[in-house]
Order: structure tokens, then C-alpha cells, then sequence
């Protein structure tokens, strides 16, 4: 087929296109190279929110660092505008390095932290990321007894077998894994079993709302009881309300995380309270 009937070919399916798809189309191609310079560009930080204990008062079990993006004006791009067009790609395994890297560069500079950090399953064994791994487990040895590494269930269903194995390499090095969006996906009971992961993050769509949602209220009760069960430290995602977050710790939810504690910051919190002392 030569360029001019190629071009010809697409011209004719786009115009098969819906409107919808074809513009859903060029927004995803538009915002995929917006990311892609400004990862190339280094315009990334992290966010940090807190996970809290349940029943302490608010003592807070570790951080999460969300990754953020900033365009060219300095904006930060919604995560939600530019994860799907960029996850099976190799901006999105850079996204995973540059979360990676801002991560370990706060474990070593901060001997009591313990952070948690994003990444796909795709990213395992992309070189760069398991090279900045290696370079800061070698700068701190003790970095990696206080990482978190989470990975979202849609994403270690996948390729299961390579994130067991994975797993059990980075365990060596002290390393946690979480199971991101629990309940979001379509996870084997099998493959949880073999997995084994530290932490259950429990999807936001069961939590938000959960003191007055009977039917979001018994399919928690469950997730809580399978990770119980497996001796899995469970997480509530996006709570929201102090209902919420009260009904959630009577149901014996070890963790919660949201707004209704706060909000991700760019600015690391251990350091506002090293310097007021709280």
C-alpha cells in the first residue's frame, strides 16, 4: 500500500469515526504529548498524603507520593486526563521512574519516614526503573524497609506470574507491596492468595458514602474479611466524611486515607512538623 492510499485508509476510518471517539481520540493523542514533555522536562513532583491509623486519634502509619504533572504554564495536569492514555506506554513508564526516584530521594534524606509509591506492572524490569531502584537501595540500604510499592489490581492481573515473581526478589530488600483499587478489578482468589500482598487498599467506589450504603457496607465487610483472613493490613481509599471514616473503623479497617484527613500536598508534611514540633 503506498503513503497516498495509507492516507486515504485513514482519512476513511476516521470518518467511520463517531464524533465521540474520534474527539475522545484526539484528546488522548493531544494530552499524551503534553505529559511526554513534560516528563522529558522534569516538570514532575510528588504529593504526599497521609494513610492514618484507625483508632488512634490521628496518628499517621505512613505517606503516600502521588505523582504529579505540571504543563508548560505551570498547571498540574489531572491525573485522571492523562493516565489512560499513558499507561501502556513508555511515558507512562517513565512516570513510574520519576515517581520512583522522587520517592527514594525522600526515604534517604528522611531516616523515619516510610512512603509509598505508585507503579504499573508493566514497569517491572523496564531498565531505567529497576536502575533507579538499585542506585538508591545502594545509597541507603535501609530505604527499602521503609518503602511501600503499590500496584493497582487491574494492573497485576496482567501479568501475574511476573509480579509474584517480582515480589518475592524485592521482599529481599525489605520492600512492601500494596494492592492498589481493591474491588475495582477482577482479581483471581487464587492469584490474591499467591501474590501476597502486605496491604489491601480498598476501592474508593465502596467507601465513599459507606455510613448510609447497606449494599457498599456488606461487600466491605467482605473485602476486609478476605484480607484478614490472608493477614493483609487493610486500607480505606477516599474517605471522605467523619461518618464514613467512623463506620469503617467499627468494621475493622486498620488504615484510612482522603480528604476527611488531608489533602495531597506538595509540601512534605514531616517537615512542617519538625519545624512547629507537633
Amino acid at each position: 500500500m503506498t503513503a497516498t492510499e495509507l492516507g486515504d485508509y485513514a482519512d476513511i476510518s476516521r470518518d467511520h469515526l463517531d464524533p465521540l471517539s474520534y474527539a475522545v481520540s484526539a484528546r488522548d493523542r493531544t494530552i499524551h504529548a503534553t505529559v511526554a514533555e513534560a516528563v522529558r522536562h522534569g516538570n514532575v513532583a510528588l504529593a504526599f498524603q497521609p494513610v492514618m491509623q484507625a483508632g488512634t486519634g490521628g496518628r499517621v502509619a505512613f505517606y503516600e507520593g502521588l505523582i504529579r504533572i505540571y504543563d508548560d504554564t505551570g498547571r498540574i495536569i489531572p491525573a485522571g486526563d492523562f493516565i489512560r492514555a499513558v499507561e501502556t506506554t513508555e511515558t507512562g513508564r517513565l512516570i513510574d521512574c520519576a515517581a520512583l526516584d522522587h520517592g527514594m530521594r525522600q526515604l534517604t534524606a528522611h531516616p523515619d519516614l516510610r512512603l509509598a509509591v505508585n507503579m504499573s506492572a508493566r514497569s517491572i524490569g523496564y531498565p531505567k526503573w529497576t536502575k533507579t531502584l538499585r542506585k538508591a537501595l545502594m545509597r541507603d540500604p535501609t530505604a527499602g524497609e521503609r518503602l511501600i510499592l503499590e500496584i493497582t489490581e487491574s494492573s497485576a492481573m496482567l501479568i501475574p506470574e511476573l509480579v509474584t515473581g517480582f515480589m518475592a526478589e524485592m521482599r529481599r530488600h525489605g520492600i512492601s507491596f500494596a494492592l492498589d483499587d481493591f474491588g475495582a478489578g477482577y482479581t483471581s482468589f487464587r492469584y490474591l492468595r499467591d501474590f501476597l500482598f502486605d496491604i489491601l487498599k480498598i476501592d474508593g467506589q465502596f467507601t465513599q458514602g459507606i455510613a448510609t450504603d447497606a449494599d457498599n457496607q456488606v461487600l466491605t465487610r467482605a473485602l476486609v474479611a478476605i484480607a484478614q483472613q490472608m493477614d493483609m493490613l487493610t486500607i480505606a481509599e477516599q474517605v471522605e466524611t467523619a461518618a464514613d471514616a467512623a463506620w469503617l473503623e467499627s468494621a475493622g479497617v486498620d488504615c484510612l486515607q482522603g480528604y476527611a484527613y488531608a489533602a495531597p500536598t506538595i509540601h512534605p508534611p514531616w517537615l512542617e512538623e519538625a519545624r512547629t514540633g507537633t
